[in-house]
């Protein structure tokens, strides 16, 4: 599969973030549900380390950015995760087809009915 390339378009002047214009926009560029979602988190583990490296940003932001991107992409994940079992019940319910829930009180009333039968063919 090929790489995938991102623009990123700045419509606003950034701020520095605590006097480190690279970090500030590295967290906006990270942050960004573009950024969070496209970097896998090895490549921005890298992204990262090469900054620490070069000495634009400090380690200790660096794991701090880390911590951040990795947070809001659990985030966005469980917010997929519960939109797409919104809109799986949501479809199962127009197409009319039994929850596990309906199934199982079938099944209870069946096996009720079975007893009573049983009790009524034994008198």
């Amino acid at each position: 599969m090929g790489k995938q390339q991102v623009d990123v378009v700045v419509e606003e002047p950034m701020e520095e973030e605590e006097g480190n214009f690279i970090l500030g926009f590295a967290r906006k560029v990270l942050l960004a549900g573009v950024g969070a979602i496209v970097l896998t988190q090895e490549e921005v583990e890298k992204l990262i380390n090469r900054l620490v490296e070069r000495g634009e940003i400090a380690e200790q932001d660096g794991k701090k950015l880390l911590r951040e991107v990795m947070d809001k992409r659990k985030k966005e994940a469980k917010k997929a995760e519960d939109e797409m079992d919104r809109r799986i019940e949501e479809i199962l319910a127009r197409l009319n087809v039994p929850t596990k829930s309906d199934i199982e009180a079938l099944s209870a009333k069946i096996t009720a009915l079975t007893k009573k039968v049983d009790e009524l063919k034994k008198s």
